[in-house]
C-alpha cells in the first residue's frame, strides 16, 4: 500500500511539474502576443502529437513525451546580413537553421513586424525573461500559502541541546574519556537557556548567532544567557574551529568555529516579507548548486557505479523529485498538515530553481536570449556614441553551436540523473 501511495504522488507531482512547465510557456507566450510576435505554435511535450487545436495562427496542443514544453515564437533568427562576407562552417552552419525557420515566414509577417528579432530591446526582455518570472510567482504564491496557514520550522536563540564533547573522530556519535569537553559543556549552557548576547553583541536571531559562532574561530567567547528570567553572565571560553556544513551548500563541510548547541525550532507563520527572505536564502544555495552542478553531476554518476549510497544534497532528476514528494505524503514519520506543506514547499523549489537555471545567459536558455538581446542593445548603442554606422541586428544564428553543447550537456545530465533516481534513488526515510 505504501508502495502505490508513493507511486500515485510522485506522478500527481509530476504532473504539478508540467502543469508549471506549461505556465512557465504560457509567461512567453502572453507578452509575445501583446507585443505582436507570432506565435505559431504552443505544446506541453515533445515527440510526436497527441492533441492539438488551432485557436486564431496558434496550434496549441500536448505531446507523447511529458518532458517539458516549447512555444515558438516566430523570428528568432534575424535575416543573413547583406554584403559579402568569408563562407565559413559556422555561417553555413547558422544559414542552414535561419532557412529552416523562415520557411514558416511570410512577407506579411515581415511587413507587420511580428517576428521577435524585429522587436524593441525591452519587449524582448520582457517576452524572454515572462517564462522565468511565471515561476518565481509560482514559488513565491506556495511558499506563501504555507508560511501563511501552516508555518516554516525556524531555529530560535533557545538552546535544545548541549553537546558534552568536541568528537575528535567523525565517525563517531558518542563521546569518550579522550574527548575534550565542548565549549558549551564547559561555559555552562543548559537545555532552555536563550542566548541574550554574544561577545558584547545583542542576539536577535539565531542566524546572526551561528554567524558570530563561526566567524569567531577559536577565541574567546563570553555568553550572556536568560535563565528563569534572569540574564546570566556564563563562564567565558573558547570556541574550536571544527567541521560544520556549509551554509550555502549543507552537502559540504567547512573549517569554522563551532560551540556545540542545537537550537530549539519552533512553526512560525509570515507573510510576504518573510517568504520574500527564504526565497533569498533559497536562491543563494541554487546558485551555488548551479555553479558546481556538472561537479556534482559527475560524483552522483561515479557513486552510482561504485555503488555508493545517495546524499540528500545530491542533484535529482524531475523523476527523483517527484518519488522524494511520494515519499514524504507515503510516511508515517510526518504528520498531514506537515506531508501539505512539505509537498507543497518542495514543488515551490522546483519551480523556483527552473527559474534561475533558465536565467543562466547561455543558448538555448532563456538567459542566452536575454544575454543576446543586451549584447545587441549595448553595440548599437556603442556605435551611436562613436558614431559608427548601426552594426544592425545580432546573429543569434551564430550562437547555435553553443546551443547545441549545452543541450547536449543537459540531455546527458538528465539521462544520467534518472538512471541514478531509478538504480540508486534518494531516501529521506
Amino acid at each position: 500500500m505504501e508502495t502505490l501511495t508513493v507511486i500515485g504522488f510522485a506522478i500527481a507531482f509530476f504532473a504539478l511539474i508540467m502543469a508549471s512547465v506549461a505556465l512557465h510557456e504560457i509567461g512567453h507566450m502572453v507578452p509575445a502576443k501583446r507585443f505582436g510576435v507570432r506565435v505559431p505554435r504552443y505544446f506541453v511535450g515533445f515527440g510526436p502529437t497527441m492533441w492539438s487545436t488551432k485557436r486564431g495562427d496558434t496550434e496549441y496542443g500536448i505531446k507523447w513525451f511529458p518532458l517539458g514544453g516549447f512555444v515558438q515564437l516566430l523570428g528568432m533568427y534575424p535575416p543573413r546580413p547583406d554584403g559579402k562576407r568569408r563562407r565559413t562552417r559556422l555561417a553555413d552552419f547558422a544559414d542552414t537553421a535561419r532557412s529552416a525557420e523562415w520557411e514558416d515566414i511570410t512577407p506579411t509577417d515581415v511587413e507587420n513586424e511580428r517576428l521577435f528579432y524585429q522587436k524593441k530591446t525591452w519587449q524582448k526582455l520582457v517576452v524572454m525573461a515572462g517564462g522565468p518570472v511565471m515561476n518565481l510567482l509560482i514559488a513565491f504564491v506556495l511558499l506563501l500559502g504555507v508560511t501563511a496557514t501552516y508555518g516554516v520550522a525556524r531555529s530560535q536563540t533557545t538552546v535544545a541541546y548541549v553537546q558534552a564533547c568536541v568528537l575528535t573522530d567523525p565517525t563517531r556519535t558518542e563521546c569518550t574519556a579522550a574527548d575534550p569537553v565542548s565549549p558549551a559543556a564547559a561555559a555552562g549552557l543548559q537545555v532552555g537557556d536563550k542566548v541574550v548576547s554574544f561577545n558584547g553583541v545583542a542576539i536577535t536571531s539565531y542566524a546572526q548567532l551561528s554567524s558570530l559562532i563561526r566567524a569567531n574561530l577559536d577565541n574567546e567567547a563570553r555568553i550572556v544567557v536568560e535563565r528563569n528570567g534572569a540574564e546570566v553572565a556564563l563562564t567565558p571560553v573558547h570556541t574550536v574551529v571544527n567541521s560544520v556544513a556549509d551554509t550555502l551548500d549543507p552537502g559540504a563541510r567547512v573549517q569554522a568555529g563551532w560551540l556545540g548547541v542545537s537550537p530549539q525550532r519552533e512553526l512560525e507563520r509570515g507573510g510576504p516579507v518573510e517568504v520574500l527572505g527564504d526565497m533569498w536564502t533559497m536562491t543563494q544555495q541554487s546558485v551555488v548548486a548551479l555553479v558546481q552542478f556538472p561537479v556534482k553531476v559527475w560524483h552522483v554518476v561515479y557513486g552510482m557505479a561504485t555503488g555508493q549510497p545517495r546524499s540528500v544534497y545530491d542533484p535529482i532528476s524531475i523523476l527523483g523529485a517527484s518519488t522524494v514528494a511520494g515519499q514524504v505524503v507515503a510516511s508515517g514519520e510526518v504528520t498531514l498538515p506537515e506531508k501539505v506543506a512539505t509537498f507543497t514547499t518542495l514543488l515551490a523549489s522546483v519551480n523556483l530553481f527552473l527559474a534561475l537555471f533558465n536565467f543562466v545567459p547561455l543558448p538555448p536558455l532563456d538567459g542566452g536570449h536575454i544575454a543576446g538581446a543586451l549584447y545587441e542593445w549595448a553595440r548599437r548603442k556603442v556605435a551611436k556614441l562613436f558614431g559608427r554606422r548601426d552594426p544592425g541586428f545580432f546573429d543569434t544564428a551564430k550562437l547555435l553551436p553553443v546551443a547545441y553543447a549545452v543541450g547536449a550537456l543537459l540531455l546527458l545530465s538528465g539521462v544520467a540523473l534518472i538512471l541514478a533516481d531509478i538504480i540508486s534513488p534518494v531516501q529521506l526515510f
